[in-house]
Formats: structure tokens, sequence, C-alpha cells
């Protein structure tokens, strides 16, 4: 089944690309092209596709903001986003991903990882350009204050590594071949940390890592 997909951006040209690389992959399908924020908010909420691939800099509203409303703490039933900019600054990705974004990329990350990161946002994970994930979550780190939120239930062992993998961006395959286990087994410990931690991706679970001080850079 194809991954239906609505593409956002202010520069025609970019957009254009976008929608050729896209779709020249035979299992995603571009259902829609919006050229500023509100266009971008009206036709996700129309359409409801399985992701929502939009850039941050636009008319009417910006990304982070479109992203907040289809995906933000307060939504019921949030929508996959995949934030992509040309500007690598701190206050993007941090923005982002407290907006709810599955996923964040730079426009140079080339057509793999394009698609790699829209199959994770519609698969329920998430993944981060590996060039800005530990960088960024420090620096989010450093200048957030600590709030000493506890999991639900202590984490096991295994949970906590798992915990710091996936603090260090590492997708579910990745995890699994580090700790010789099942993939199937790491989807189980993800979702135990999510109900543990009451987070609803990997990208909070991370953040609730750095948040806490139970992760630190490298």
């Amino acid at each position: 089944m194809s991954i239906r997909v609505v593409v956002a951006d202010d520069q025609d040209l970019v957009r254009t690309g976008l929608v050729m690389i896209l779709g020249a992959q035979p299992d995603i399908e571009v259902v829609g092209e919006a050229a500023d924020g509100l266009a971008a908010l009206d036709l996700a909420t129309r359409l409801r596709p399985d992701v929502l691939l939009v850039g941050i800099r636009m008319p009417g509203l910006d990304g982070i903001e479109v992203t907040r409303r289809l995906a933000g703490p307060d939504v019921t039933d949030p929508m996959a986003v995949v934030v992509i900019t040309t500007f690598d600054l701190d206050e993007y990705v941090l923005g982002a991903l407290r907006a709810g974004a599955r996923g964040f990329l730079l426009k140079d990350a080339g057509p793999e990882l394009l698609v790699q990161a829209l199959h994770a946002a519609a698969n329920g994970d998430a993944l981060i350009a590996p060039n800005v994930t530990r960088r960024l979550l420090a620096t989010f780190a450093d200048q957030a204050p600590v709030v000493p939120v506890q999991p639900i239930d202590p984490l096991t062992e295994r949970e906590e590594e798992v915990l710091a993998l996936v603090a260090r961006g590492r997708t579910n395959a990745e995890i699994a071949t580090e700790l010789f286990v099942g993939l199937s087994t790491v989807k189980t410990h993800v979702a135990s940390l999510m109900t543990k931690l009451g987070v609803r991706n990997r990208v909070e679970i991370a953040m609730w890592a750095y948040d806490t001080r139970r992760m630190r850079a490298t």
C-alpha cells in the first residue's frame, strides 16, 4: 500500500523537486501540494495523508505552527509530520520536535534519507537527520530546566539500554543489531517506554532522556 503524502513548501522549485523525488518512489503517492501554511493545514485536514512533509519558513503559518495544530500535545488524533528546512538552527529543530514532528531533515539530506524519514513517520517511528540529532538534543538539554519527571513504573535494565540508543538516534533495526535481539523485541521495549514515560513517539523518548539528564551527548 502506498504512503499518501502532502508536500508543503513556499519555494516552488523546492516543492517541485520534492514532488518529483517522491513521485518516483513506487510506494509513495503525493496527494496534494501547498505553498503556504494555511493551505497546508487545510489540505492535511481534508485529505488526512499518512505523512505531511512541511517546510518551516512559509507565509500564513510557519511549519512549526502547522505541526503543532496537526500533531501537538493537545491533538486527539495527531498526524505524522516531517519537517524539512534549509536552516540548521537549534530553535527550528527543537520547536518542531516540541510541536510533535516525527522527523526533521535538512533540504540537502538527499532522496534516500527523505524517503526513509517518510516511511518511518508513516510507520509510527521517527527519524531526525543524523547530522543534527545528538548536537541539537544536547543543546536543548543544556538550555532547558531539568524537570524531575519519573516513569510510571521503573525502567528495566533492557529498557534503559533501549532508551540510551533511541536517544542517540538509532533506528529499531540498528538497536536490534546492537543488542542482539529481534526487531519485534525492540518494538515491544519502545512501546513499553512510551507507556511508562507518558510520551507518544521515539522523538519524545529521546527528549525525555535529555530532559531528565538520563542521557548526555558524547
